[in-house]
């Protein structure tokens, strides 16, 4: 083998390495992009705006189900997750507040609280209703009218009211807060707490502010027949640590609402609903093609959400 021979091999050899390096590098190179899509998709669906599929028929006519809406989530502040991206594991999460508050008759995206009578859901659930009552307003119901300090609030322009208690009638005896006679068409006159109100608490009470105080970190019980304990000490009284909201459905006697259930905190608002971006009948199977999408409700794609 000649020398020519041999450097011809030679350089052969170097550009197949050449070659393989530059593979390596390009796909390096797509990992790191795809690995930066990801993360940055996952920034902006924890912090900055999610998808969201109506479940239920709690906000007809105004939300159908089978709607697919965008939430805005800076609109009330940053709430890191309560469990880590993909898991099931629960960390320590933090609230900052926003500039802007919640308006009265705001659609809103939050985490459900829980039932009144426990403190907490083991697996976040997300609600959405529309915000009634701001911190510190007086809620009434007359004769399925409502009042908000006094002042009677009208229907929203697609809301239902139909006298038909659907979903939520077997859940009349339970209603918040128990044991105060209240009905779905005669409720109040309740105040939403708002952060630095002083409660005073009494046996008659305290079925209407232990879950609060219980979702506010402290532990309550009773101490033989009228003297309240909260975290191991007597108390006649309690300071309310953060804003609540009081939300109802528009289908007003299809809706399990703050009437079941109690106060929305502040720390528990997810975000603003902006804008239906797809919609279908849920009930059609997508495994039936074509029937799937005649049913696209094209309407009501980009309809702005009021």
């Amino acid at each position: 083998m000649n020398e020519e021979s041999v450097q011809l091999e030679s350089q052969e050899a170097a550009e197949q390495e050449a070659g393989k390096g530059e593979h390596v590098r390009t796909f390096v190179g797509y990992v790191k992009t795809v690995l930066i899509t990801l993360v940055v998709a996952l920034v902006l669906k924890t912090f900055v705006i999610e998808a969201f599929r109506i479940p239920s028929s709690s906000m007809e006519e105004t939300l159908l189900v089978g709607d697919f809406l965008l939430v805005n989530k800076l609109a009330y502040g940053i709430r890191t997750p309560r469990f880590l991206p993909l898991t099931d594991i629960a960390v320590s999460t933090y609230y900052v507040p926003a500039f802007k508050n919640v308006r009265r008759g705001e659609i809103v995206v939050f985490e459900f609280p829980g039932s009144y009578d426990r403190s907490d859901d083991e697996e976040p659930v997300n609600y959405i209703k529309r915000c009634i009552g701001l911190p510190g307003d007086v809620v009434q119901i007359i004769e399925g009218q409502v009042y908000i300090n006094g002042s009677p609030v009208g229907l929203p322009r697609y809301a239902l009211q139909n006298g038909s208690n659907g979903a939520a009638s077997h859940y009349r005896s339970r209603l918040f807060p128990w044991g105060f006679g209240f009905t779905e068409q005669r409720y109040g006159p309740l105040v939403v707490p708002k952060k630095g109100d002083w409660i005073d608490l009494t046996e008659e009470n305290l079925s209407l502010w232990r879950s609060l105080i219980i979702r506010e970190g402290h532990a309550v019980r009773f101490e033989g027949k009228d003297l309240i304990l909260i975290d191991g000490e007597l108390a006649a009284n309690y300071t309310v640590e953060q804003n609540y909201y009081f939300v109802m459905g528009d289908n007003r006697d299809n809706s399990l609402d703050s009437r079941y259930w109690g106060f929305v905190p502040e720390e528990n608002l997810i975000g603003e609903a902006l804008v239906v971006y797809w919609s279908w009948d849920p009930d059609v199977p997508v495994s039936n093609v074509w029937d799937k999408l005649v049913s696209i409700r094209w309407g009501r794609i980009g309809t702005m959400i009021r």
